[in-house]
């Protein structure tokens, strides 16, 4: 199945998106105890605050 590629990340100043990873967080559920996968685009400098919170 294909995804919908966003294209909304960008800004005038990076043309090809590179100012931006794709990171995956593994979260756990209080509620089941289940694991998922949590993905969002965010900016290279916050990458490490990211997996911080």
């Amino acid at each position: 199945m294909a995804k919908k590629v966003v294209a909304g990340y960008r800004d005038a100043s990076s043309k090809d998106g590179r100012n931006y990873a794709k990171v995956i967080k593994v979260v756990k559920s209080p509620k089941t105890g289940a694991y998922t996968f949590k993905e969002e685009m965010v900016p290279n400098e916050s990458v490490q605050n990211y997996f911080t919170k």
